[in-house]
C-alpha cells in the first residue's frame, strides 16, 4: 500500500493522519460514501493477503492428516488408532488457540498479528521435517510435534476477526465466506500435492511418483511459504484502530446466550468439515486399500487421488453459503445445510454396510514370498466397486458442511447488529451508532469463540473414527456415522427452534 493510500484510508474527517506502524485511524465501512471511495479498495487488498496467510495456516494444520497415511511406507509401524490420534491432536490444539488468536487482532492489529502467526508456522513445519527422518522416534514425540501444527488452526480465528472489521454488515457474508474458503482450500491443496511433493504418488500422469519417499521436503516447502506470507502481510496489510478492544471487553460475549448456541451449531458445520477433511485419507486407506506388507505394492483404492476432493468441495461451497445467507437469511440456509448433512451421512452409511470383510494374513508375512490370495483380491475388488457411491455421498456431505459454514458465520454479525444493537436507541441516533460499533467488535470476538468451540469437532471426528473400544476399523467407521447423523438431527432442531420457529425472538430479524 502506497503512502498516499495510508493517508487517504487513514484520515479522520478533521484530516488527522495515521500513526506509525501502518495503523488506519478512521474506518467506517457502514458509511457508503467512505466505502465506495476508500474502504472497498483497502478491504479487498487486506482480504487477498489474509487469504494467503490463512490458506497456509490450514495446510500446516492438516499436514499430518495426509502424511499419517504415508508413515507406514516411510517405515513407521503405527496402529490405526495411533494414526487417528496424530490426525486429531493438531485439531484439538488449533481449537484451543483460536480464542487467544482472536484476542490478538484488537490487541496487536490485524496486519501485525498476521506477520507473527505466519512466522509461527515455522515451528511445526521444521519439526515435521526433522522427525520424519528419525524412524526410531518414540510415538509420544510424534504426538507432541503434531500438536504444534495446531498454530495453523489458530490463524483462521485471527484472520476472520480481522476481515470482519474490514467489511460492512451487508457484505460480510460474501467476504467472510471468501476468506474462509481460501483458508479451507489449504486442506485440499496439501492433500493433493503433498504426496506428489514427497514423491509418494504421481499426479494424473503429469508427474510420476517414486518408491522412495522424501517427507522432509514438504516441511521445508511450507516453511519457505510461511516466510513469503509473513513478508506479504508486513508490506501489504493494515491495522485498524477502530478494531481495538481489551480482552475484558471481548470476553464479555460469553454472557450472551447466542454465543453458545452458535458455537454448538458450528461444531456441526465447521467441526464436521475439518474433522472429515483430516480423517478422509485414513478412511479411504483403511476401508478401500489393502497393503499388509509395506514393501509390496498395495491393491484397491489409493487415497492420494481422492482424499483432497472433500476439502476442495467443502471449501468451494463455503462462499456460496455466505452468498445464499446474504440473500435468504443465514438461519434458513444453515437449516437446509443440516438437513442435507443428515441425508448425506445416511447415504455414506448405506455404502459402508455394503463393504466386504477383507481376510487378514495369519502371522507375519514374508515380503519375499508374499502374494495376495484370491479371497483378498475378490473382497478388495468388491469394495472398490462400492467406492464411487461412497465418494459421491461423502462429497455431498462436504458440500453441505461448506454451505452451512458460510451461512452460520454470516448469522453472527447479523444477530449482533439486528438483535443486540437494534435494542439501543432509534435508527441513526448516536446511541444506535455506538451500539452498532460495539456490536461489530463483539461479533468479531464471537467469531473467534465460536470458531474455537466449533473446531473441537475436528478433534472429536477422527477420535470417533478411531474409537479404541471398536477393534475393527470398518465397524468403527459405521458406528461413527450413526453418531454423526444423530448429532445433525439435534443441530437441525436447535436451528429451527431458536432462529426460525414462529414466535422466536430472532425469526423476524432473518439472521
Amino acid at each position: 500500500m502506497a503512502a498516499t493510500d495510508v493517508v487517504s484510508a487513514g484520515t479522520t474527517q478533521t484530516g488527522a493522519a495515521t500513526g506509525a506502524g501502518r495503523w488506519i485511524e478512521h474506518w467506517d465501512p457502514e458509511d457508503e460514501v467512505f466505502w465506495e471511495t476508500t474502504g472497498r479498495r483497502v478491504a479487498r487488498r487486506n482480504l487477498a493477503w489474509s487469504v494467503l496467510a490463512e490458506h497456509l495456516g490450514f495446510s500446516v494444520w492438516v499436514l499430518w492428516s495426509v502424511s499419517a497415511a504415508l508413515l507406514a511406507k516411510a517405515g513407521f509401524a503405527f496402529t490405526p488408532q495411533q494414526l487417528f490420534w496424530l490426525v486429531a491432536v493438531p485439531n484439538l490444539v488449533g481449537s484451543l488457540l483460536r480464542l487467544p488468536y482472536t484476542f490478538a487482532v484488537p490487541r496487536f492489529g490485524g496486519r501485525n498479528w498476521t506477520v507473527v502467526s505466519a512466522l509461527l508456522l515455522l515451528v511445526p513445519t521444521l519439526l515435521f521435517a526433522y522427525v520424519v527422518q528419525q524412524p526410531g522416534t518414540p510415538y509420544w514425540v510424534f504426538v507432541a510435534i503434531a500438536a504444534t501444527a495446531g498454530v495453523g488452526g489458530g490463524n483462521f480465528a485471527s484472520s476472520m476477526a480481522n476481515i470482519n472489521h474490514c467489511y460492512p454488515v451487508r457484505r460480510k457474508g460474501a467476504a467472510l465466506g471468501l476468506n474462509a474458503a481460501g483458508g479451507n482450500a489449504g486442506v485440499a491443496v496439501i492433500q493433493l500435492f503433498l504426496p506428489v511433493v514427497v514423491g509418494g504418488a504421481g499426479l494424473f500422469g503429469l508427474v510420476k511418483g517414486s518408491e522412495a519417499l522424501d517427507l522432509p521436503r514438504a516441511g521445508f516447502l511450507y516453511a519457505g511459504l510461511a516466510l513469503v506470507a509473513a513478508a506479504a502481510a508486513y508490506f501489504f496489510m493494515d491495522n485498524l484502530r477502530t478494531a481495538h478492544s481489551t480482552p475484558r471487553e471481548q470476553l464479555a460475549v460469553v454472557r450472551y446466550r447466542h454465543t453458545w448456541v452458535m458455537a454448538f451449531l458450528y461444531i456441526g458445520t465447521f467441526g464436521s468439515f475439518i474433522g472429515y477433511s483430516s480423517a478422509m485419507p485414513l478412511l479411504i486407506r483403511l476401508n478401500f486399500w489393502n497393503q499388509p506388507v509395506p514393501t509390496v505394492p498395495g491393491i484397491g483404492i489409493n487415497f492420494v487421488y481422492y482424499a483432497f476432493l472433500g476439502a476442495l468441495v467443502g471449501s468451494a461451497a463455503r462462499p456460496f453459503g455466505g452468498w445464499l445467507a446474504d440473500r435468504f437469511g443465514g438461519a434458513r440456509v444453515t437449516l437446509a445445510g443440516f438437513l442435507a448433512m443428515v441425508v448425506g451421512t445416511l447415504a455414506v452409511l448405506a455404502t459402508l454396510v455394503q463393504l466386504s470383510p477383507v481376510p487378514k494374513p495369519t502371522g507375519v508375512p514374508d515380503p519375499a514370498t508374499f502374494e495376495y490370495s484370491d479371497a483378498v483380491r475378490a473382497a478388495v475388488d468388491d469394495n472398490a466397486a462400492v467406492f464411487p457411491l461412497f465418494l459421491a455421498a461423502f462429497l455431498f456431505v462436504f458440500a453441505a458442511t461448506g454451505i452451512a459454514n458460510g451461512s452460520a458465520y454470516r448469522m453472527i454479525p447479523a444477530i449482533w447488529k439486528g438483535h443486540y444493537a437494534a435494542r439501543t436507541g432509534a435508527p441513526g441516533s448516536p446511541e444506535r451508532r455506538l451500539a452498532e460499533r460495539r456490536a461489530a467488535k463483539e461479533s468479531s470476538a464471537v467469531l473467534g469463540l465460536v470458531g474455537a468451540v466449533g473446531a473441537m469437532g475436528g478433534f472429536l471426528v477422527p477420535i470417533t473414527f478411531g474409537a479404541p473400544w471398536v477393534s475393527d476399523p470398518v465397524a468403527a467407521t459405521k458406528s461413527a456415522f450413526v453418531v454423526f447423523t444423530g448429532f445433525y438431527v439435534v443441530c437441525l432442531a436447535v436451528t429451527w427452534a431458536v432462529y426460525l420457529r414462529k414466535g422466536a425472538a430472532l425469526a423476524e430479524v432473518r439472521v
